[in-house]
């Protein structure tokens, strides 16, 4: 065999090993695990893991089985109360507008008829039911009002005691708030850095907003009447002033 037939041969021979190497590593990779990545698991901010007790009545005596209970208030700057006098709400004498957290003690749950300006948030139905309570810590702690928390219609009871109230206290709740806050929120202010459910249990009701992309917006909060504009960015205030309009 010549020179030349030698040096063809092995070139041959190296091309093969050459192919038969790359076919195995190509054969390995198919045939290894794959490494998949796991996904990786949503953090949910600290006030989406407070877990809210629900009741969900639907018969007076379950209203009536809240007497003795302290509740607090959620929905603040958005329910008007009555002086409760025998045994009657005393509908055409305001007492004034529950705020959010306010504590208040449940002494009795019991239907009466509404004029309709009592109807603007909880319908009259053929009887409106009032839940009768007291204000502690306030300084007519003894005296009694009644809010309405539902509507009788044709014998069937809705009711909106879950959405009115917290069934336990929302500083322990939200204890991760810090005092700051909690002291802003009781005294129904709004102080930089708090987040839209801070403020909106601070300051009430959101009458209107800048877009639906919450906590990156502007929002104005009824206030009790003294409408605030409340400017947010990665759901914290970053600015306030009361409303002059967008």
């Amino acid at each position: 065999m010549n020179n030349g037939a030698k040096a063809a041969i092995g070139a041959t021979a190296v091309l093969i090993l050459a192919v038969g190497g790359q076919l195995l590593y190509l054969r390995h990779e198919r045939n290894a695990p794959v490494a998949v990545k796991a996904p990786e698991r949503e953090v949910l901010p600290d006030d989406d893991l407070v877990f809210l007790k629900h009741k969900r009545p639907d018969t007076l005596k379950d209203v009536k089985e809240l007497k003795g209970s302290k509740l607090w208030v959620s929905a603040g700057g958005q329910m008007e109360f009555y002086p409760y006098v025998g045994h009657a709400a005393q509908y055409g004498k305001s007492a004034g507008t529950l705020l959010g957290a306010e504590p208040l003690v449940v002494k009795d749950a019991v239907e009466q008829v509404a004029p309709k300006a009592a109807t603007f948030r909880i319908p009259g139905g053929d009887k409106q039911v009032l839940m009768v309570f007291t204000r502690p810590g306030s300084s007519d702690a003894a005296k009694e009002y009644a809010v309405p928390v539902g509507y009788r219609q044709a014998g069937q009871y809705t009711f909106f005691t879950d959405e009115i109230f917290f069934y336990d206290d929302p500083h322990e709740l939200y204890k991760h708030w810090g005092p700051e806050i909690w002291k802003a929120v009781d005294a129904h202010e709004v102080i930089l850095g708090m987040n839209e459910r801070q403020v909106e249990l601070s300051l009430g009701q959101v009458s209107q907003s800048t877009s639906k992309d919450y906590g990156n917006r502007m929002v104005v909060f009824a206030n009790m009447g003294k409408p605030m504009a409340v400017t947010f960015v990665k759901n914290k205030v970053t600015a306030f002033r009361p409303d002059q309009g967008f």
